[in-house]
């Protein structure tokens, strides 16, 4: 950088700082210190350049919230487009061992065995869906930390099923599993839903619905995942409390009349499962309504727990699950 200076004697002039006029003349160019290098220009401009990049990159979520969250913004809540990611393997893999494995495993013990080989069934449910979840440690051991995480959960959700086991289907059980989905991924929330079906039914009984309300829970837990993967149900109460109301009401209502279907007799007709069907309805109506109360008791302060402790020690991250800003997601609750 250079810069114009009144004329002054040279011998005043500090040595090594040439003169770029002859003396006599009324104005001298002087530089102000050597030069740069050019490699360490170079690499200067550089270093600003990535400097620049990362901050962008780390103002980018805060920014696409923002977006979001305005009135009149477009798009899906939470800077989440929908279909922004593929689903991962490990995801797809999942999907088929539910959708697929599952409901024929469970045919099968009501065909082959008359619904009576429930404890195995039972067995071989948990071992599906514990196999997705296994890949997302996939190169590496799993951690103390994050399986504590999921048992917690368990343990909640088997604990709020026994503490209300007075009122017929008023249970919490719905909406952990629809939070646990939401927060720790997809094969999560299916695990959740599982273990509690089973576990909890050492206090309620076992018998031949457990292998299906195992289904059931897991399924509605998954589902949320992968809505919320999508970015199609927003990390809400109102959405969720919707998401539950409806799961309750249509998957798991379906889930189990059908069950209580086939355990009533193999002789499926259709004056009979039409029967269950609508004496199930003010049943699973109770369910969800329990689903929307508890959801909206629950669920802002558990997923802001369940989120600061995953980004806090880096739980269970996988490619639908990326680092969230928690202060936006508050803003936006």
């Amino acid at each position: 950088m250079r810069k114009l200076m009144p004329h002054k004697d040279k011998s005043a002039m500090p040595p090594g700082w040439p003169q770029a006029i002859a003396p006599g003349q009324p104005l001298q160019v002087l530089d102000e210190g050597p030069t740069e290098a050019p490699v360490e220009k170079t690499a200067r401009t550089k270093a600003e350049k990535l400097t620049r990049d990362s901050a962008k990159q780390l103002l980018q979520p805060i920014t696409a919230g923002a977006a979001a969250a305005s009135p009149t913004a477009s798009g899906p809540l939470f800077g989440r487009p929908a279909g922004r990611n593929p689903l991962p393997v490990r995801t797809r893999m999942a999907i088929v061992a539910i959708v697929v494995a599952i409901p024929l495993l469970l045919a099968a013990n009501a065909y082959f065995f008359d619904n009576r080989a429930y404890y195995a069934t039972s067995m071989l449910i948990i071992l599906l869906c514990m196999a997705p979840f296994a890949m997302i440690f996939e190169g590496r051991k799993p951690q103390a930390r994050e399986l504590v995480v999921i048992a917690v959960l368990v343990a909640l959700a088997v604990a709020g099923r026994g503490a209300f086991y007075m009122i017929p289907q008023f249970k919490p059980v719905v909406a952990i599993v629809i939070i646990a989905g939401v927060t720790l991924g997809a094969e999560s929330g299916f695990c959740v839903g599982a273990l509690t079906g089973f576990i909890s039914n050492f206090m309620f009984g076992q018998g031949p619905w457990t292998p299906w309300q195992m289904f059931a829970f897991g399924i509605i837990g998954f589902l949320a995942g992968i809505i919320f993967a999508k970015g199609l149900l927003p990390k809400r109460r109102v959405p969720l409390a919707i998401y539950g109301f409806l799961a309750c009401m249509i998957v798991y209502g379906l889930i189990m009349d059908t069950a209580t279907a086939l355990m009533m007799t193999m002789d499926i007709e259709k004056t009979t499962v039409l029967g269950v069907y609508i004496s199930g309805i003010p049943f699973n109506a109770i369910h969800g309504v329990a689903t929307v109360i508890f959801i909206m008791v629950l669920a802002n302060f558990m997923i802001a727990k369940l989120d600061r402790v995953r980004e806090k020690y880096g739980l269970i991250v996988t490619e639908e699950l990326e680092p969230l800003d928690l202060e936006v997601d508050k803003m936006r609750a």
